[in-house]
């Protein structure tokens, strides 16, 4: 009889997973809970800071995707045990990803004022969130060095070290946000919305600096370029390109959603930036378990051992429901409270109230669609991932929006079409799974 994965070893990467995953949504709700109530145009901030946090998301899980592509190819390395022909490979992708965030931010920071108009953010929201915008996103070399240093982390079945990095992160960003957004008498002015910025890439900083610090004492790798290109390099743009497509896609649908939120006005995008970031939130946590599945299937894949692979799929989809039930569980005791915490409006209030709803029912639906995510992922399926979404964005989630835009539903709209764009992700990848590897269990 295959013994299977223990819990024990899934946990041993999902919590610390689940740690570190939750850091850089805790950034984007520590800015929001913090700027929501400064005394200075609180709504219009928060509506700024909400419009940015969805870009810079946007931005960062596009070009952040050699990130899951490192951990599936060192994951796989590993369990075939040729970790050795991967050692080239890691400097020249760390390279990669530094050299692709410095255009992106180039070419972002000049055309933030065009970019935000299309969010239709206009006068004082849009004037906030292009000068936000323009220092956080000095973060973006910072950011995706350090997601290319946590995939080889993943790779190596380590999500300790990514975790260790996240909370230093998240401990420097709060403390900062609230010195630098609100300011110390006599000491430190207010900078309001800029100083969430500088707080925000002050922790980046720190990140980046603590993920090279393991990458150098604790893993085999090394920075030293050669100047001939490793051969999995074209297996990772390839599976790279394929998941920006797939994040392309899946930003476009939170893009599409902000821009009705933000027509409808300031206080329909003010509360839809609170769903959003605690959705994002609970993404974010339940994906700790995706994390664990894609670092453990990458290397049952490269062993061969499918018996197991099965018997994962199965005890993670149970844990990362059991994950979604206690959230559900802990925000319906706290309903009318949680609302609060971000922002005092009674109006913004009051549309975040007739929505969150939503957003907690339909989280088992999401545990088991990033679950399957983090397996494809590790397996190195992304074609298939990419497919998937682009028929969940497109023939899914935005007829849907524009059906429910034009019978004015509004709030109501964009959240009916998120909970059919996750059902559809969902059901095709437990098919898909079903279908390639329950006969070869």
């Amino acid at each position: 009889m295959t013994a299977k994965i223990s819990f024990k070893e899934i946990n041993r990467l999902a919590i610390p997973a689940i740690i570190a995953g939750i850091a850089e949504p805790l950034i984007s709700l520590t800015d929001i809970a913090i700027i929501g109530n400064v005394k200075e145009n609180p709504v219009e901030a928060l509506a700024a800071a909400g419009i940015v946090g969805s870009f810079l998301s946007a931005i960062i899980w596009i070009i952040a995707q050699t990130k899951t592509a490192i951990s599936a190819i060192v994951s796989q390395h590993l369990g075939a045990g040729k970790l050795q022909e991967v050692k080239t490979l890691v400097p020249q992708a760390i390279l990669f990803n530094f050299l692709l965030s410095l255009f992106i931010y180039i070419i972002t920071a000049i055309f933030a004022n065009m970019i935000f108009r299309a969010y239709n953010a206009e006068g004082l929201i849009l004037s906030y969130a292009t000068e936000y915008y323009q220092i956080r996103a000095i973060g973006y070399p910072f950011t995706l060095v350090t997601f290319a240093l946590f995939g080889v982390f993943r790779g190596l079945q380590n999500t300790f070290w990514a975790m260790k990095c996240s909370i230093a992160g998240a401990i420097v960003n709060v403390v900062l946000d609230y010195t630098l957004v609100y300011g110390v008498e006599g000491i430190i002015p207010a900078m309001h919305l800029k100083g969430a910025a500088y707080a925000s890439l002050s922790a980046q900083v720190i990140m980046l600096i603590m993920a090279f610090y393991f990458f150098f004492k604790k893993t085999d790798f090394h920075l030293k370029l050669y100047r001939k290109i490793n051969p999995q390099m074209k297996v990772l743009i390839k599976m790279s390109l394929n998941l920006f497509v797939r994040t392309a896609a899946l930003n476009f649908a939170i893009y599409l959603a902000n821009v009705c939120a933000t027509s409808y006005g300031k206080n329909y995008i003010a509360a839809q930036s609170i769903l959003m970031n605690i959705w994002l939130f609970f993404s974010f946590f339940i994906d700790g378990y995706a994390n664990a599945g894609n670092a453990i299937s990458g290397k049952l894949l490269g062993a061969k051992d499918y018996k197991r692979l099965w018997l994962l799929s199965i005890d993670i989809s149970k844990y990362s429901v059991i994950i979604a039930l206690i959230l559900m569980g802990i925000c319906s005791l706290f309903y009318n409270q949680i609302g609060i915490l971000f922002n005092k409006d009674v109006m913004v209030l009051s549309l975040f109230s007739s929505v969150f709803w939503m957003v907690l029912l339909m989280q088992p639906l999401n545990a088991i669609a990033f679950m399957f995510d983090g397996i494809f992922k590790g397996l190195g399926e992304v074609k298939y991932l990419r497919n998937v979404l682009l028929i969940a964005t497109f023939l899914g989630f935005s007829p849907i929006l524009f059906i429910g835009d034009y019978f004015d539903l509004k709030l109501h709209a964009i959240w009916i079409a998120f909970i059919i764009w996750m059902f559809i992700r969902a059901s095709a990848l437990v098919i898909k799974f079903r279908k390639k590897y329950l006969s070869k269990k």
